[in-house]
């Protein structure tokens, strides 16, 4: 017979693929079973109504079960004190007629047994009213040499032990309730009592008076009934009431939140219904007001900001006419400015400065108007963000050798893709870098891009007078300036990071702010790879790395850096140079610390 080849191994196997069906399996298990639990949390976290409903029930309960308890408690001992009072009575009486009549008998000792029938016969005899009801009670006899039972259908074990135990020991009447057990497998409450009989030869016997409880085990089932019935329909009642209540309270407030949310999408028209004079209605009439008021003021805020849209949109246009008479006046005068005395010279000079400057700023108006006006236009292809870097690191050349910074410049290794309006993006990172040579008190100046499978990042790091704190918001509002005071010395609009911004938020990306007074400041552009994804993160830290742990990026992927500018006078040849300013081909740096000069 041949055996199955490589039995231990499947069966290794099979143990293998069961256990990691088991392990796949537990989690799904586990949160299957959490999963009522946090539907129930949620729906207790959003609904008052749910809480305060689940609330009264609680409470209904506690305060119905303590009034249940006592009320029973009260009905039984009422019922069963009087039944056992007057038991105890009947039973004394009948011990004590029994003894008188054992204590007279002349019979003889071997006689004496049916002497003592014949007595319990006599006193059960008593206990039937009729024919046809149950006795009032039973009579058991026990002593002597055994125990009998003077009543056919009663069990002599219906007799507990503890109550014959005080009867044994002291001549008194004992009673305490107990089953009584019948012969044909019946049992009913009772309540059995007890003393001792003593026969003229000395002989002690313990008779014993069982009285069933049924018809009180009856009504007090009844009332226990209807105590659990009357309970019952209680906490339903007060479950209702606070369900009435609440829903009274809480529809108002879920109305008032809907129309809430309505007007803070826009439907300013959205009011809610006035019933009645009540508190509530009260609550609903101020609301209205209030949203009147809201509308009111924004209908007021929206035509003033139109009439300023409007009021820009046209003096920018109406401004470009004379502008270009002037314009055309100042070159002439600035092409000849050699011919003029030093202060006419120098006269012109300002003046087709601050051509340049009016220009830029009308430009800047018509761009923030359109923003406002919502016809900007994002022409988005695919481009590498390195290119831009590059184009706008070799515009701003000048700027950079005549403040004495550095511009170090990391990028990826790889392209890194993304859809643009290179424009825009342009404009973007010119802005940032300019000011931060502006702002970098002559020190380095670094941009770094980086990328991942969603984003591409470029930050624009300076170690200048950096931000105040609650500035890293501020620097991006219309003609807002660090300091007022400053002098301008590159002709700034103060609209630059405004519209720096709105070119972020048309691409759907990021432009933020970090700075600390001291340690510079640190602009962080994060644009989606793909024009219209949402962003989750960024591939680069808004806080740099060397203020903390502001977050570290992959070395591998970006490029070792490379200064692209030496303050004026530092000698090298513009051939040694990676990039060119017409078209910046991609840099692939020869060692992780070797720097590339370019002197203006």
């Amino acid at each position: 017979m041949i055996g199955p080849v490589g039995g231990d191994g499947a069966g290794a196997a099979a143990a293998g693929a069961g256990a990691d069906a088991l392990s796949r399996f537990l989690p799904r298990l586990v949160q299957w079973s959490m999963r009522p639990w946090r539907l129930v949390r949620g729906a207790w976290r959003r609904s008052i109504q749910l809480r305060v409903i689940t609330a009264t029930l609680a409470l209904s309960l506690v305060v119905v079960s303590l009034l249940g308890v006592t009320l029973s408690r009260q009905i039984t001992d009422g019922l069963l004190q009087a039944h056992a009072e007057a038991a105890v009575a009947d039973a004394a009486a009948g011990i004590d007629s029994a003894q008188r009549t054992l204590a007279v008998s002349d019979a003889p000792s071997d006689e004496l047994r049916q002497t003592i029938t014949r007595i319990v016969e006599t006193l059960a005899a008593s206990g039937n009213t009729s024919a046809a009801s149950d006795p009032l009670y039973e009579i058991v006899v026990l002593g002597g040499e055994g125990a009998r039972t003077y009543r056919s259908g009663v069990s002599p074990m219906s007799v507990p032990g503890p109550l014959r135990d005080q009867v044994a020991d002291e001549e008194r009447i004992f009673r305490t309730y107990t089953s009584i057990h019948y012969l044909d497998g019946r049992e009913v409450p009772g309540l059995a009592v007890g003393g001792q009989i003593t026969d003229p030869y000395g002989g002690d016997y313990e008779l014993y008076y069982l009285f069933p409880l049924t018809e009180q085990q009856q009504t007090i089932d009844l009332v226990l009934t209807a105590l659990a019935t009357a309970g019952v329909l209680l906490i339903v009642l007060l479950c209702a009431l606070a369900w009435l209540v609440a829903r009274q309270v809480v529809t108002p407030v879920r109305l008032a939140a809907r129309i809430a949310e309505r007007f803070s999408a826009g439907k300013l028209a959205e009011r809610m219904a006035v019933r009645g004079r009540d508190d509530l209605a009260r609550l609903a009439m101020s609301f209205n007001q209030m949203a009147a008021s809201l509308q009111h003021q924004i209908g007021q805020l929206e035509d003033l900001s139109r009439m300023q849209q409007q009021f820009v949109s046209d003096v920018s246009h109406e401004l470009r006419t004379p502008l270009t008479t002037v314009r055309m006046a100042a070159d002439v005068l600035y092409e000849s400015r050699g011919q003029f005395d030093p202060t006419a010279e120098r006269s012109v000079e300002l003046l087709q400065a601050q051509l340049d400057r009016f220009e830029a700023l009308l430009t800047d108006l018509l761009e923030i108007s359109r923003f406002d006006a919502g016809a900007a236009a994002l022409n988005a292809e695919r481009y590498d963000v390195r290119d831009v870097i590059h184009k706008v690191v070799d515009a701003a050349t000048p700027l950079a050798v005549e403040k004495g910074s550095d511009l170090v410049v990391s990028v990826p290794v790889e392209p890194a893709m993304a859809e643009i309006d290179a424009r825009r993006i342009e404009r973007i990172v010119r802005n940032l870098v300019v000011n931060a040579v502006e702002h970098g008190e002559g020190q380095e100046v670094r941009i770094t891009v980086a990328a991942d499978d969603h984003a591409v990042a470029v930050t624009v790091r300076d170690h200048g007078v950096g931000l105040k704190p609650g500035e890293s918001s501020l620097v991006f509002h219309r003609f807002w300036r660090a300091d007022p005071a400053r002098a301008r010395t590159t002709g700034g609009t103060g609209l630059g990071l405004s519209i720096s911004l709105e070119d972020a938020r048309l691409h759907g990306g990021w432009l933020q702010a970090w700075g600390e007074p001291g340690e510079g400041s640190q602009f962080r552009l994060t644009l989606p790879r793909l024009a219209g994804d949402d962003l989750r993160s960024s591939p680069l830290a808004l806080v740099p790395d060397d203020i903390g742990d502001g977050g570290l990026i992959d070395a591998s992927a970006i490029g070792a850096p490379y200064r692209r500018l030496l303050p004026a006078g530092a000698e090298t040849d513009d051939a040694s140079s990676p990039v060119s300013s017409a078209a910046p081909p991609e840099v692939t740096p020869s060692a992780p610390d070797e720097d590339v000069v370019r002197r203006a």
